[in-house]
């Protein structure tokens, strides 16, 4: 009988979720141009693509952080639980690369940053536990010393206007709050560390058009027409409340 060649394995199944339709035709032509990975599913949100996730199993999901209705972020744990998840998106603030983190992402990777062979080199690596990260992210991976398994490390420049705005908050526990509610007073404090409407709208997972609602409210309430004016209300106020 003559020699018959043993089956290779099976392609890498790949999940692609964006709600860009270019986005996604781009990438599911890219990938599915090399025999070895399939994109099983291409999904517009993260309800799509948690529900493909459940019924197709892939091997890795390229998630995309900003979608209409339930969004990377909000998906991300229960893809992680199904497959490693690569973030691949456009969003680039620290706090939302921190986020990612925190909720599972195995990998992160900006567009515009990254070449058409780094990607299909790093969806493999992620298949195999090797995760990939946009250089200018600061992020890394290094052993963990509790156990066998790595963690990310995100550089401390990236990390610290997550932690500025509570910090503020902190150090003045008793002051007044102006009648705002506890959106009002995690916006405000935001808008004091210095962060803009859309970091506000990723550190929050709310839409910039809530935001700008919450400013509003905000301004009438601290009796403030423009964003320094009301700033410098909140921390004066503050101010005077340590001094007593």
């Amino acid at each position: 009988m003559p020699d018959q060649a043993l089956p290779g394995p099976p392609p890498l199944r790949v999940l692609v979720a964006d709600d860009n339709p270019v986005v996604r035709a781009g990438l599911t032509a890219l990938l599915g141009g090399h025999p070895d990975i399939e994109v099983v599913a291409a999904a517009a949100d993260g309800d799509e693509a948690l529900t493909s996730a459940a019924r197709l199993t892939p091997d890795v999901v390229l998630l995309d952080v900003r979608m209409p209705g339930t969004d990377g972020l909000t998906a991300l744990p229960d893809l992680a639980r199904i497959a490693p998840v690569m973030m691949l998106t456009y969003s680039r603030e620290p706090e939302v690369v921190a986020e990612a983190l925190l909720r599972g992402a195995a990998g992160y990777l900006v567009h515009g940053e990254f070449t058409a062979a780094e990607l299909i080199t790093a969806v493999r690596d992620l298949s195999n536990g090797t995760p990939t990260f946009t250089n200018s992210l600061g992020v890394s991976y290094e052993p963990n010393k509790n156990s066998s398994h790595l963690q990310p490390v995100v550089a401390q420049s990236s990390k610290a206007r997550l932690t500025h705005a509570a910090a503020l908050h902190r150090r003045t526990p008793n002051r007044p709050d102006f009648g705002l509610s506890s959106r009002e007073v995690e916006v405000m404090d935001l808008i004091a560390s210095g962060m803009s409407n859309r970091q506000i709208a990723a550190t929050c997972f709310i839409s910039e058009k809530t935001v700008k609602n919450h400013i509003n409210r905000i301004f009438a309430k601290l009796h403030s027409s423009s964003r320094s004016e009301a700033i410098a209300h909140w921390l004066g106020t503050a101010r005077e409340g340590w001094r007593r």
